[in-house]
C-alpha cells in the first residue's frame, strides 16, 4: 500500500471514531430537541382559529359552533307564515310571508350567515306563504324546491314557478311518508294525501325530527286534511305544533289535537289582523288542554333549539289565549271572553251544579262550555274534559246548543 494511502486511510478512521463518539454524548439532547419542537408545533396548531362550514349562528350577532342541535325559528311576518330550520350546517325554508315581508326573511337568513338552502318548501301557493320563497330562491343558492302538486290561478304562483325554472330546478311533489334526511335529524312529509280544489287542504305538512325531539309544521291545513292524517296510521305526536292557517277556527279540530298531543303551540298570525285570528275556538282548544302558547303578533320571532332530548326557546310562552278578535265569543262562555286567559291566571271554575232528577236527552258539557253538545267527540268539545249531563239540566244552566252537533 502506497504511503499516501495509508494516510488517507487513517485521517477517515480517525474522523468516524470522533463522529460515534459524539452522537453517543448528544443522541438524548437530540431528542429532546425534536421533541419540543413538535409539542410546540401541536400547540401552535391548537391555538389556531379552525372554521368549518357548518359554523353557523343561531341568532344573529352570535356566533355559536354546530352541535347535534336543531334550530327551528318562527319568523314574524305579521299575517303569514315562515318557518328557517338550521341543522347539522344544514338549512331548510318552510314558506316565507307575504311580499311585504319578503325582504325581512332575505335579511334574517343573512345575518344567520345562510348562502345555500338546501330544502325550500312552499306548503301551498297562497300569497302570504308564498312570496318570500321568490325572495330567497332570488338571494341564495336553492338546492331543492318542494311543494304541493296544483296550479294556482294567481300570478305569484307563476312567478315562482318560473324563478325556479330559471334556478334550473323541478318542484318536487312527493307523497305522503316520504322521508327525508335533514342535517343531525330528518323530516317526513304528512300531507296531502290527494289534491282537490281548495288551496288550503293541498298545504304540504311535514315533521321535523331531531332525536327524540319533533316539530309539525301544518301551513293552512283545515279540518278536512287533519282527519286524513288521524287516519292515515303516521305518527303524529309532536312536542311543538305550529298551528294551521294562523289559529283559524276551520282547522286544529280536538280530533287532531289528541292525535299531536303539544305541549307548545306556535302561532303565527299578524297583530289586529283583519281576520281575527287566532280565532277564540282554537284558543279555548289550546287552554282546556293546557297546551303552552307562543303568539307572533304578541312575541315577534320565537327561536327553539332542539339537542335531541329537550326544547330550549328565546323565551317564555306567552300563554295568551285572548282570540285576534276580542268580540269573538265563539262557542265558548261570555265570562271567557271578558278575562281571556294568560299565564298566570287560574282557570275558571266550574259553576256548581245542583242534582237534576228530571228526565231530557242526554248531552254533554265542558267545564267552561256556554253550549251543550249532542256528542261527546264534537270538534268544538274536548272528549276528555266532557260531562253528562241532561238536556233539562243543560237548558236551566243557561247552556246554548251547539251548532255544529245540534
Amino acid at each position: 500500500m502506497c504511503k499516501n494511502t495509508k494516510l488517507r486511510f487513517l485521517l477517515l478512521f480517525l474522523l468516524l471514531v470522533t463522529l460515534i463518539s459524539g452522537c453517543g454524548n448528544n443522541q438524548k439532547d437530540i431528542f429532546q430537541s425534536e421533541s419540543l419542537e413538535t409539542e410546540k408545533s401541536d400547540t401552535e396548531a391548537a391555538s389556531e382559529p379552525v372554521t368549518t362550514e357548518s359554523a353557523t349562528p343561531y341568532c344573529s350577532l352570535e356566533q355559536a359552533p354546530i352541535t347535534d342541535d336543531m334550530a327551528v325559528h318562527f319568523l314574524d311576518v305579521g299575517q303569514g307564515l315562515s318557518v328557517f330550520v338550521q341543522s347539522g350546517g344544514r338549512s331548510l325554508i318552510y314558506d316565507g310571508g307575504d311580499r311585504s315581508t319578503s325582504s325581512y326573511v332575505v335579511a334574517y337568513l343573512k345575518d344567520q350567515g345562510i348562502t345555500d338552502i338546501d330544502y325550500l318548501i312552499s306548503s301551498h301557493y297562497d300569497s302570504d306563504h308564498l312570496a318570500g320563497l321568490i325572495g330567497c330562491l332570488n338571494a341564495f343558492e336553492v338546492h331543492n324546491v318542494i311543494g304541493s302538486d296544483y296550479e294556482h290561478d294567481r300570478k305569484l304562483y307563476s312567478s315562482f314557478m318560473n324563478t325556479v325554472a330559471a334556478k334550473g330546478l323541478e318542484v318536487q311533489h312527493p307523497s305522503v311518508g316520504t322521508e327525508y334526511t335533514f342535517g343531525n335529524g330528518k323530516f317526513t312529509v304528512f300531507s296531502p294525501a290527494s289534491i282537490g280544489t281548495d288551496s288550503n287542504a293541498n298545504s304540504v305538512v311535514v315533521k321535523l325530527e331531531n332525536g327524540e325531539n319533533s316539530f309539525l309544521l301544518t301551513g293552512d291545513a283545515e279540518h278536512n286534511a287533519e282527519s286524513v292524517m288521524c287516519s292515515s296510521g303516521l305518527v303524529l305526536e309532536s312536542d311543538v305544533l305550529s298551528i294551521a292557517h294562523h289559529g283559524s277556527a276551520t282547522a286544529t279540530s280536538y280530533d287532531f289535537l289528541k292525535q299531536v298531543l303539544p305541549e307548545y303551540a306556535v302561532i303565527s298570525c299578524g297583530q289586529d289582523n283583519q281576520y281575527g285570528h287566532p280565532d277564540r275556538d282554537t284558543m279555548d282548544k289550546l287552554y282546556s288542554m293546557e297546551i303552552d302558547v307562543y303568539r307572533t303578533d304578541k312575541q315577534g320571532t320565537i327561536i327553539a333549539i332542539s339537542d335531541g332530548q329537550k326544547i330550549e326557546w328565546s323565551q317564555e310562552p306567552c300563554n295568551d289565549y285572548s282570540p285576534g278578535d276580542t268580540s269573538d265569543t265563539g262557542t265558548q262562555p261570555q265570562e271567557t271572553v271578558d278575562s281571556a286567559p294568560v299565564i298566570g291566571e287560574s282557570p275558571i271554575p266550574e259553576p256548581e251544579m245542583k242534582e237534576d232528577t228530571s228526565t231530557g236527552d242526554t248531552v254533554w258539557k265542558s267545564s267552561t262550555g256556554s253550549k251543550y253538545h249532542s256528542i261527546p267527540n264534537c270538534g268544538n268539545l274536548n272528549p276528555d274534559n266532557a260531562t253528562e249531563i241532561s238536556q233539562n239540566q243543560a237548558e236551566a244552566m243557561g247552556l246554548g246548543r251547539c251548532k255544529n252537533c245540534l
